[in-house]
């Protein structure tokens, strides 16, 4: 990772961004993102062990444990030594105070997650008390030591006290969407380590490595006992053939952002294909290996302003954020109409090209619905776009 001196790095920013005041300022008001205009540093995410490369944003959504509302939680994928695939903490940021304190610190090296502990953007915290984050393993950072991972459960202080694992899951990925009814629970998360071989391997007609149609999303259907850890009753592949594909730099491709619809859509980010799609009726279908006409969703928008998108999330006017992997932007869609509204710079970091290239990655709104936070794995750091 590249470290600049702050000073610097905020007057390159600026006049990245004046460049684009001009245009900016002749467009009528699209959506929610022309409502935000500072984009703040909040805190660093590396904790005492040395963890980086930020990933899973989440917010706390009662007291629970040493947990308090409106906490946020942040995964760490890298150790100290820059290695994917080996982080294994969780962070959380106190709004009230201003301080990053750890929140949990998986052994690295977990006997029941196959492959060890290297956590992802599957991050999601249950009103009754429960956190569930995944892990996409690695030995060497790369997928040539890939694991198949797991799901770890955390209680609300932080304990580790159940995984779950199988031929269902591997490499637990993406957003996790969730229907939270308290004493039960219906999860969507996407699996993207089927098959993937290391980085080295190369397509000799692409002389890069192959994309493989193996991606999926699971539904996870719960069952929470009072007292007692969440019991997974049923799990279900709703889509299926997503693009996957090793990569050094990024350690992998996958679908990454999922968002959940009040009418039971899924829309979920396929990164490779730099595109958005919806799954039908993902609460209640299944065997979608069988459907040849949409294992994967309708396309809801392609290209564009997308580019590498990853994670995804409402925002006001029933509209979805989407955070590029490629550059500093996030991006605006109207699902219903099916069109890209607007797009933000948020990273305009020019020691990478293009500006912010590789820097974001989990996203997620302020309970008031006004800004959101994002990370950049960059700089190690928890932000803020807001008003």
């Amino acid at each position: 990772m590249i470290m600049q001196p702050f000073i610097t790095r905020f007057l390159m920013g600026a006049a990245f961004l004046a460049a684009l005041a001009p245009a900016a300022a002749h467009a009528g008001p699209k959506g929610f993102l022309e409502s935000l205009h500072r984009h703040t540093m909040l805190a660093s995410t590396s904790p005492g062990n040395g963890d980086l490369n930020p990933y899973a944003v989440v917010v706390v959504p009662q007291d629970m444990g040493v947990l308090h509302k409106d906490d946020v939680l942040v995964t760490n994928f890298n150790n100290i030594s820059n290695l994917q695939g080996t982080g294994s903490t969780i962070v959380v940021y106190s709004p009230a105070t201003g301080n990053v304190t750890q929140f949990a610190s998986l052994p690295p090296h977990l006997a029941a997650c196959p492959g060890g502990v290297g956590l992802t953007t599957a991050l999601t915290v249950l009103k009754s008390g429960w956190v569930i984050v995944g892990s996409a393993p690695s030995k060497d950072g790369s997928t040539l030591t890939k694991g198949d991972g797991c799901l770890a459960v955390l209680d609300a202080n932080g304990h580790l006290a159940a995984t779950w694992k199988g031929p269902l899951i591997n490499a637990p990925w993406g957003d996790i969407a969730a229907i939270d009814r308290g004493d039960t629970a219906t999860l969507f998360i996407s699996m993207s380590g089927y098959d993937l071989p290391g980085p080295n391997v190369l397509d000799p007609a692409t002389h890069y490595p192959p994309i493989l149609h193996k991606a999926t999303v699971l539904r996870l259907d719960l069952r929470i006992p009072q007292g007692q850890a969440p019991v997974l009753d049923k799990q279900t592949v709703v889509a299926s053939g997503f693009s996957a594909r090793a990569d050094r730099d990024n350690f992998l491709f996958g679908p990454t952002g999922l968002a959940l619809d009040t009418d039971g859509t899924l829309y979920v980010t396929d990164g490779y294909d730099d595109e958005v799609t919806a799954i039908d009726n993902a609460v209640t279908r299944t065997d979608p290996v069988t459907r040849t006409d949409d294992a994967v969703g309708r396309v809801i928008t392609k290209g564009g302003l997308l580019n590498w998108p990853l994670a995804m999330m409402w925002v006001p006017g029933h509209h979805l954020l989407v955070s590029n992997g490629r550059n500093g932007q996030v991006v605006e869609i109207d699902p219903v109409a099916k069109k890209q509204i607007y797009a933000q710079w948020i990273d305009s970091d020019q020691a990478q090209q293009p500006p912010g290239n590789g820097d974001l990655f989990g996203l997620a709104m302020t309970p008031d619905g006004k800004s959101f936070y994002y990370v950049e794995d960059d700089m190690n750091t928890l932000n803020l776009s807001r008003p």
